[in-house]
């Protein structure tokens, strides 16, 4: 369609990519829909004294992320996530 449309004037290459096996995750729903995948979590401010946590991501409750780390449940407060993302598995 872009070749038959030509809407930018002039040469250019076009480039298309995916976010990734190791995506980032950023809305409420994002955090649903990978419920059941292992994830990496870096707080702004530390959570019974630590920032990082990994494990399996279980969805949300309320305001809060919850993953299974360690065979326990970890309720990570949503607003406080400073990035999240897929651990791709293979």
């Amino acid at each position: 369609m872009l070749d038959v449309e030509d809407p930018i004037q002039g040469h250019y290459t076009l480039e298309v990519s995916s976010p990734g096996n190791d995506r980032l995750l950023f809305r409420p729903q994002d955090f649903e829909r990978f419920a059941g995948s292992l994830v990496k979590v870096r707080l702004d401010l530390p959570l019974a004294g630590r920032r990082k946590f990994k494990g399996r991501l279980q969805g949300l409750e309320g305001e809060n992320v919850v993953i299974e780390q360690d065979g326990e449940p970890v309720s990570l407060p949503l607003d406080q996530i400073e990035e999240a993302r897929l651990v791709p598995e293979y």
